[in-house]
């Protein structure tokens, strides 16, 4: 089945086979459209896909793109955390661009199927380490009786 489009406002409404709308507009997108997105590098060879994004549950922002890299049909598949900030979206390939070649892809921090390297807050200090960017952190909040 093909998807109808429809443009109100600035905003292209979508509506896929399922009867659900997505939205995307020239400077957002959802977030279903994002996942499964190629990722390539200068070259324009391509390194993999976006698996998923971590969201900072306080500030709303998007922290890392977790990138799907190498496997077969799953298996021995790792996947790769990439501050978001070091991809730029290339609509003439539609996909993402880093500055990462695949030697150093191969060399950065990852975790396979079933780990949480995420509740371990040295592991984000290390993957933005890794790619020469400071660690966003979160902001702290004052305490109660502070205010």
């Amino acid at each position: 089945m093909s998807d109808a489009t429809s443009s109100t406002g600035g905003m292209a409404t979508s509506k896929a086979s399922s009867g659900v709308a997505t939205n995307e507009t020239d400077e957002l997108i959802a977030s279903n459209k994002v996942e499964g997105t190629a990722v390539y590098n200068r070259q324009g060879e391509s390194l993999g896909t976006v698996y998923n994004f971590m969201v900072g549950k306080r500030s709303g922002k998007v922290e890392y793109a977790v990138m799907s890299f190498g496997g077969f049909l799953g298996i021995g598949e790792s996947y790769h955390p990439i501050p978001w900030e070091k991809l730029t979206y290339d609509t003439r390939q539609g996909g993402y661009v880093v500055d990462i070649d695949e030697s150093q892809l191969r060399d950065a921090p990852r975790y396979g199927a079933g780990e949480d390297p995420f509740s371990d807050p040295a592991y984000g200090r290390g993957v933005y380490g890794y790619y020469g960017l400071p660690y966003p952190g979160v902001a702290p909040y004052p305490m109660v009786g502070m205010l």
